[in-house]
């Protein structure tokens, strides 16, 4: 497992921007990172359209973003690293500051 760690620039409300271009990639039939899931409060599981595997991703304090990728396969985990940092990179470049990956970390 490989956790991201995406902390805002300034005082952007990333989790909801995050959320909400899923979302509208998602009505148009574009994009590759889908929810899926029950909704909860502040938090997401995406999958991705190729990729087998999820990624939870929940709101924390200050606008960090934390999240959980997860592989079917632990040797095709970098596929889905991979693709997430791709989507937050093409989309939110100007509004992180930083984004942090922590291998083989066991946190839920």
């Amino acid at each position: 497992m490989t956790t991201v760690t995406v902390t805002p620039a300034g005082d952007e409300a990333l989790y909801g921007l995050l959320v909400e271009k899923e979302r509208e990639l998602r009505e148009v039939g574009r994009g590759t990172l889908h929810r899926r899931g029950p909704r909860k409060a502040g938090q997401e599981k995406w999958m991705h359209a190729s990729y087998k595997g999820w990624i939870k991703l929940q709101r924390g304090l200050g606008g960090v973003v934390v999240a959980l990728v997860h592989g079917a396969a632990e040797r095709d985990e970098w596929q889905l690293v991979t693709s997430f940092v791709g989507f937050l990179h093409r989309h939110f470049r100007d509004d992180i500051a930083s984004v942090t990956l922590s291998f083989g970390v066991e946190a839920e």
